[in-house]
């Protein structure tokens, strides 16, 4: 890739998507701004010479497909992909219905699956690129009142750490970035949704749990203008991490579910190390 790469970016038009594409810009990169609504995008994301912004619900393959075409027809290649775009479905398991649960799916799973899809066959022609995809620190370990939110991002991790070695022989990588708490609109009435359903037994702890969380708004520590200048630089050299943790918050978590997993491993390695048919053991 050459020093200017071109950036395609999903959910351009709210929270952490407007930063990255304010800080690709900035770097002196073009950028193919996408979002369910483009003038939206315009407003959030401002004018520039090198900003083209396209119509981009995730969720449809006409969509991802024609804004990859757009991307193409305007500056011939596309360098960088970040799937930005996803909701927050936020509640108790039982709280939250099975279609809120699926439409979590589609979102913030199956959503930068289409994208990527559609943008690959360009990479792959190009033998270059990078897929940055954006999870979270719930993509990593689970806590109460993010089942669904968990649910889809580890699916995202799983299904990015599995393609990372299908697509390295054509020259492009990938990195999963898992950011702490940023101060975005994730829990902003546009981005979260609360459980569907009530259950009597959850009332309680609910009422409070929703308190917690929308305390939450507008006081993250995390700066999302420096994260879109830390993924600049993370996309700018030559072997992007497979997983970048954004935030001092999100490498807590990270080392607390490395000591998590350690301490299960031994309590049980005995009996885990057991399991092989006898004539298998060396």
């Amino acid at each position: 890739m050459t020093d200017k790469k071109v950036w395609f970016i999903t959910g351009a038009g709210r929270g952490m998507g407007v930063d990255i594409a304010k800080a690709a810009l900035t770097a002196g990169h073009a950028v193919v701004a996408g979002g369910r609504d483009p003038e939206r995008v315009r407003a959030a994301v401002g004018e520039a010479v090198d900003l083209l912004v396209v119509k981009l619900d995730i969720t449809s393959a006409d969509d991802a497909e024609t804004a990859v075409r757009a991307a193409v027809d305007r500056f011939g290649r596309i360098d960088v992909l970040v799937n930005n775009a996803a909701t927050a479905q936020m509640g108790f398991f039982e709280e939250i219905s099975l279609a809120a649960f699926e439409r979590q799916l589609t979102t913030n799973l199956l959503g930068p699956v289409t994208v990527t899809r559609a943008v690959l066959p360009v990479m792959r022609g190009q033998h270059s690129g990078l897929v940055m995809t954006i999870s979270s620190t719930a993509g990593l370990t689970g806590m109460e009142f993010t089942s669904a939110y968990a649910a889809s991002k580890f699916g995202l991790e799983g299904w990015m750490e599995s393609l990372a070695p299908e697509v390295a022989p054509f020259g492009i990588h990938t990195t999963i970035v898992e950011p702490g708490f940023f101060r975005t609109e994730l829990l902003e009435d546009a981005s979260v949704s609360y459980g569907d359903l009530s259950v009597d037994d959850y009332a309680e702890r609910t009422a409070e749990t929703l308190k917690w969380w929308t305390a939450q708004n507008g006081q993250q520590s995390g700066d999302p203008s420096k994260l879109g200048h830390a993924l600049v630089t993370i996309a700018g050299v030559a072997r992007p991490p497979r997983r970048f943790m954004a935030g001092a918050d999100s490498i807590g978590l990270a080392e607390q579910k490395i000591a998590d997993l350690s301490e299960q491993i031994g309590a049980f390695r005995a009996l885990s190390t057991s399991l092989d048919y006898d004539d298998a053991r060396v």
